[in-house]
């Protein structure tokens, strides 16, 4: 049985189902009952109302959608919420699911009054009767070949650069030429949204917020309906786009316009200022990545054209009769230097001399690319005409509703949080940090403890082919367990840092939003870097000499570099954890939407869910496709940021190590871009519009992989990388001292980097008495056997001075661009004070000529002063 419900207007009518009892007697006196209206009737009578944007009849227009089980016992609470809902101002109407019978829509409309009511509570600015044209802003987006056309986008109209926060007292300032258009579709979602935030279903101070009815199941999903179908029969170009949606697919979702600058405004405007200002970043990012990444192939070019001439694989390659210690002591056996000839070939690619030109450069570019980020979203901000007053959480504004005080901007009372009561759930939040972050060394302890006992395994085994390559097996076999350890801990970090987030109470969503993404971010750093940063500056270091070997446990040796460098384990795992780390995100990104979305299609044309055998989607309501979709990731555009900034860090931290990380990372955002574009627009259900000023938080973490990455990379050059004791040998001990950087310099560096241990010293051994090993330690015919020479302190003195130039160097540029380039340009300073100036001259005028027509309506006398 359904009783169709109405409030104030007696012709708008709201189907509901009489679920219980309860409902029944909770309902207002003034609900009818009714037989429902059918679907075919309505196709008939009313295309527009059949087109699932509109309610029944055809004019009120669906602003939110509400998604709900019948057989869910919240029936109490659903009816209370929605009493309150209509008490509020909002219009609904229910709709049952075509393709299941247990689903239940109700479709939230907020009227004209409504709107302006919460437009001017939430101080949303409007446009004002007079405006410029963003001509000249404009100019500072990129233009062809890569722009698209203007006439590409027909129904986008430039944005209007003066508003105003909406008032209904002076309501006759603003451009409403249509009151059904005044106000955008995001704006009408953003409002409504914020109602379903603050409307109360229980008698209590906590009790309100759709979040909350979410997360106890009464209802099951909330979303803003899309515009229509992404797709047409007809081309774009001869009939033009049926709705943003469908434009966006066009212009910016389809994989054939990769090469094309994205429309930012109607992303913004179909998406919101915050979705759009992500898409705002990503692109200039991954624009300012070609420089990068031309530099880092040129980079790579170089080592892999050298790779033959290179002195030092020479000397290993032609090295047969260089006898090199066991890896391990049972029953590992001595080796010849020559068995490692390709893995010398492959370190030359990536540890050559323009390893150090291209640290250096990407430093700079990273401090470049922090202040350029800063300045372009200040333009883009300027662009959107973005202002953003922060509102309280809802849950904030119930758990501390008894303790205010008296905000000193606004003056007005609001919630407050105690010292004691923010410090105490701080300190609680800190040791869960530190507590996971002692997780993830742990397993990051565990995979070394793997990599020690593979080791000896690979070093003795039988078949000749892993035991002549046991530095690569045992690199690789590390690799891809820490990588699946990675993964596997992720999803542990997500729900600990919601928890952790939650228990803090933070006051505002961009202050919850940033404290979970600080959160996220490291975690999901310290699991994705920790490794590396153990090969880059633990590996090889504390191993001992033979004889005197340092062992984990008094059991397992510790893993010594190769003797052409420990660069190329670092490169290893960089490159397989960027690659396949990329090709899981891609996939959780896109492909398992993909599939849940076939799999509903699936159910809905076999009638799974009870309801009707849908043999064509394009039969279905907006609402109900809308519901077949997926939901937008549950931390809105965290995940999205968390990606790009991990991914930003591993681009910049090792970037010495592993100069094509640059060019997988612009080919990655490439696709990111569009597989970014192609899962808003037809994957997901249509995420609610939210504004924001700037990127918030992830500009600080920027900035701090900056800073970072120029001091690991040049440890990375001073202590992994042989660059060093390479300029050392052919400075001081080679047998051209005053040449640098000429191949014949270098003749000799290997037999110098190598030592001298005699075998007759270990018990029961039967090998050839002398072995050679990597150090800088006196032979065992010395005066003092065993001892650092002096080569081995010219080096070190030689690493700490490149340390601190290098970092000098790199800080000092900074500064100096930090000089160079302002935080904001002057031409665009002094327009933004000239607008704000016009403003006020403009609302000057506004009020004078709305007075004086007042005045000659009433027939009073006509005044040119101002009142």
């Amino acid at each position: 049985m359904l009783c169709l419900c109405s409030t104030e207007d007696s012709k708008d009518h709201y189907v509901e189902e009489s679920e219980v009892t309860t409902c029944e007697t909770r309902t207002d006196e003034s609900f009818l009952l009714q037989k429902p209206v059918t679907r075919a009737k309505l196709e008939g009578k009313n295309p527009a109302a059949a087109s699932g944007l509109f309610f029944r009849d055809g004019k009120k227009r669906i602003d939110y959608i509400l998604v709900y089980k019948k057989s869910s016992p919240q029936v109490e609470k659903r009816c209370t919420f929605e009493k309150n809902l209509r008490a509020e101002g909002l219009m609904l109407e229910k709709e049952p699911s075509l393709t299941n019978n247990d689903i239940m829509f109700v479709k939230v409309h907020a009227p004209w009054d409504t709107l302006c009511k919460y437009a001017e509570q939430m101080n949303i600015r409007m446009p004002f009767r007079f405006h410029l044209r963003c001509r000249q802003i404009k100019s500072w987006l990129p233009r062809n070949p890569m722009k698209l056309d203007k006439e590409a986008l027909p129904d986008l109209e430039e944005t209007d650069c003066y508003t105003a926060p909406f008032s209904r007292a002076r309501m006759h300032h603003f451009t409403i030429n249509n009151r059904e258009t005044f106000f955008s579709n995001s704006t009408r979602s953003r409002i409504v949204h914020h109602v379903l935030q603050r409307t109360k279903y229980e008698d209590g101070k906590s009790k309100m917020g759709i979040n909350r009815l979410l997360g106890n199941n009464t209802y099951e999903a909330a979303f803003p309906p899309h515009e229509g179908g992404y797709k047409s029969r007809h081309p774009i170009k001869t009939h033009g786009a049926q709705n943003h949606r469908h434009l966006l697919y066009e212009r910016w979702a389809r994989w054939g316009i990769w090469y094309k600058y994205q429309p930012l405004d109607l992303i913004r405007r179909y998406f919101g200022e915050k979705i759009g200002l992500y898409f705002a970043w990503l692109g200039w990012y991954t624009g300012m990545l070609i420089p990068a990444a031309l530099v880092g192939v040129f980079v790579f070019l170089y080592g892999l054209f050298t790779m033959d001439s290179s002195q030092v694989s020479k000397e290993i390659c032609e090295a047969n009769t260089t006898i090199m210690c066991p890896m391990c002591e049972d029953t590992c056996e001595p080796w010849t230097l020559s068995d490692s000839c390709v893995y010398a070939k492959v370190t030359h690619l990536f540890d050559n001399g323009g390893t150090v030109f291209f640290a250096i450069f990407m430093a700079i570019w990273v401090h470049f690319l922090n202040f350029i980020l800063y300045n372009y979203s200040s333009v883009v901000n300027t662009i959107f005409c973005i202002f953003n007053q922060e509102e309280l959480r809802p849950q904030f504004e119930a758990k501390y509703s008894r303790m205010e005080r008296v905000n000193p901007i606004s003056g007005k009372p609001e919630p407050f949080q105690p010292f004691p009561d923010k410090l105490s759930r701080l300190m609680v939040s800190v040791s869960g940090i530190f507590f996971m972050i002692s997780l993830v060394l742990t397993a990051v302890f565990a995979v070394v403890v793997f990599r020690l006992i593979v080791m000896e395994k690979f070093a003795s085994f039988n078949w000749k082919f892993v035991k002549k390559n046991w530095q690569f097996a045992t690199s690789g076999t590390g690799v891809c367990i820490n990588f699946m350890i990675i993964m596997s801990l992720n999803v542990v970090y997500e729900k600990v840092s919601y928890l952790l987030t939650n228990l803090e109470h933070p006051r505002t969503e961009s202050e919850w939003e940033n404290s979970f993404a600080l959160k996220m971010f490291l975690f999901q750093f310290v699991n994705l870097n920790s490794s590396t940063f153990y090969i880059a500056f633990f590996l090889g270091r504390f191993a001992g000499r033979p004889g005197k070997y340092n062992k984990l446990f008094n059991r397992w040796r510790l893993e010594e570099c190769h003797p052409s460098g420990c660069l190329i384990d670092l490169c290893l795992q960089m490159g397989v954890i960027m690659f396949f780390k990329q090709i899981w995100n891609n996939f959780m990104e896109l492909g398992y939407p993909l599939l849940q979305n076939w799999w509903s299609r699936r159910k809905m044309r076999k009638g799974g869910g009870g309801g009707q055998n849908m043999e064509s989607k394009t039969q279905l309501p907006q609402w109900d496709k809308d519901w077949n979709l997926q939901p937008m990731n549950a931390h809105g555009l965290v995940d999205e940021y968390l990606e790009m900034v991990l991914q930003f860090g591993f681009t910049t931290i090792f970037v010495a190590a592993f100069p094509l990380a640059p060019l997988l990372a612009l080919l990655n955002n490439i696709i990111e871009i569009r597989l970014d574009a192609y899962k808003f627009v037809t994957q997901w259900r249509r995420p609610m519009p939210a504004r924001a000023t700037d990127i918030g938080i992830w500009h600080g973490i920027l900035e701090g992989i900056g800073v970072l990455a120029v001091i690991t990379n040049a440890f990375v050059i001073a202590i992994t990388s042989d660059y060093i004791p390479r300029f050392v040998y052919a400075f001081k001990y080679g047998p051209c001292s005053l040449s640098f950087f000429i191949l014949r310099c270098l003749r000799g560096y290997m037999n110098s980097s190598l030592s001298v241990f005699d075998m007759s010293e270990l018990k029961n051994s039967s090998q050839p008495r002398y072995c050679r090993y990597r150090d800088y330690r006196a032979p065992p015919w010395s005066a003092v056997p065993y001892e650092f020479t002096l080569q081995f302190w010219h080096v070190l003195a030689a690493r700490l001075a490149f340390i601190i130039v290098f970092e000098h160097l790199v800080f000092g540029i900074k500064s100096f661009i930090a000089y160079l380039i302002p935080d904001m340009p002057k031409d665009l300073c002094d327009r933004m004070r000239r607008e704000k100036y016009l403003m006020q001259e403009m609302m000057y005028e506004a009020e004078l000529e709305h007075l004086q027509k007042e005045r000659k309506k009433n027939g009073r006398r006509y005044h040119h002063e101002w009142p």
